[in-house]
């Protein structure tokens, strides 16, 4: 049963990698058209938070039962990852998009870092995974000298060590709850904290002949991501997750020559082969079993007792 959830996960987190690699692709034509960073944020988590409520208020209304503890978890999440999306937007307005996909890149490494404050194991290979997986980015990403926006940069960086964050806090909640139950509070957090943000700092209403597929796309893609995402992340934990998130990266670059007519130069192709080394060792890497840690700085999302009934059926 274990390998058969790894397998599960493996899927699942490869897949959100493949949605989430297409997503810089339709972002970019959404904001080129005529949206704003923060428009654009606002459809796509608005847009797939109110499509998951339907799906599950239609054929999985059981999953809408979760313990206090884990939704004040999943919400936090939602926030937490909401913030790293304005911050990471934010960025890309002073940052070229190469050099700032490269910087939020390095999240495998603070998921890493988060781990060990939250008192979780990481096996050797998974370090060394981690250690390959930089210059992976680094030659896959970084095309020529740029100058970097020292403000920029701080917000990517800023936005990367968010996105680990919500990870780790949503592995906590993911030993309690299914995935189809953390997706849904967790998009609904972002969804608000987002739409907030934009209500604040932005209010622009798109005019004109604006790529609506593109925003539309977003969310769709968004939807499913965040859902093999979790689910993921319920059968490997958060690091492997992360890690093989990488792979988005190679879909990026693939999409932008295909769709965009941008060319591979040799350092391209090796960061690419070296991450595919890395994605392949998770099939010879001891994943650690998942199991409820009662330490750390996140133990509080630790409940004493799980309230049940009978109808709740949760694991099935």
């Amino acid at each position: 049963m274990a390998i058969a959830g790894q397998h599960k996960g493996i899927v699942a987190a490869l897949s959100s990698a493949v949605f989430l690699g297409v997503v810089p692709i339709f972002g970019k034509v959404a904001i080129n058209s005529g949206f704003s960073p923060l428009t654009v944020i606002v459809l796509r988590t608005g847009i797939a938070a109110l499509l998951m409520l339907a799906v599950m208020a239609i054929a999985m209304r059981q999953y809408f039962y979760i313990f206090s503890v884990g939704l004040i978890g999943c919400l936090l999440a939602g926030f937490v990852n909401g913030v790293g999306s304005v911050l990471y937007y934010s960025a890309l307005a002073r940052l070229d998009a190469s050099i700032g996909h490269l910087l939020y890149s390095f999240y495998p490494i603070f998921v890493a870092l988060w781990l060990l404050l939250d008192r979780q194991t990481i096996t050797r290979l998974t370090i060394f995974r981690l250690i390959l997986s930089v210059p992976a980015v680094i030659l896959l990403v970084y095309t020529g000298d740029r100058v970097v926006d020292p403000v920029g940069a701080l917000m990517m960086l800023g936005s990367a060590i968010l996105y680990a964050l919500h990870l780790i806090i949503n592995q906590r909640v993911l030993y309690e709850v299914p995935a189809q139950t953390v997706t849904l509070y967790t998009l609904l957090g972002m969804a608000f904290t987002v739409l907030l943000a934009y209500i604040l700092l932005d209010r622009q209403i798109p005019t004109g002949n604006v790529a609506w597929w593109a925003a539309i796309s977003m969310a769709l893609i968004t939807f499913f991501s965040r859902f093999t995402l979790f689910l993921g992340i319920k059968h490997l934990g958060g690091l492997q997750t992360a890690l093989l998130g990488l792979g988005e990266i190679l879909i990026t670059v693939m999409l932008a020559v295909f769709m965009l007519n941008e060319s591979l130069n040799l350092s391209q192709v090796l960061g690419g082969i070296l991450l595919a080394i890395s994605l392949i060792l998770v099939a010879f890497d001891r994943i650690p079993p998942h199991k409820r840690y009662t330490t750390g700085i996140l133990s509080w999302l630790t409940p004493t007792k799980i309230p049940t009934a009978p109808d709740l059926n949760w694991h099935q």
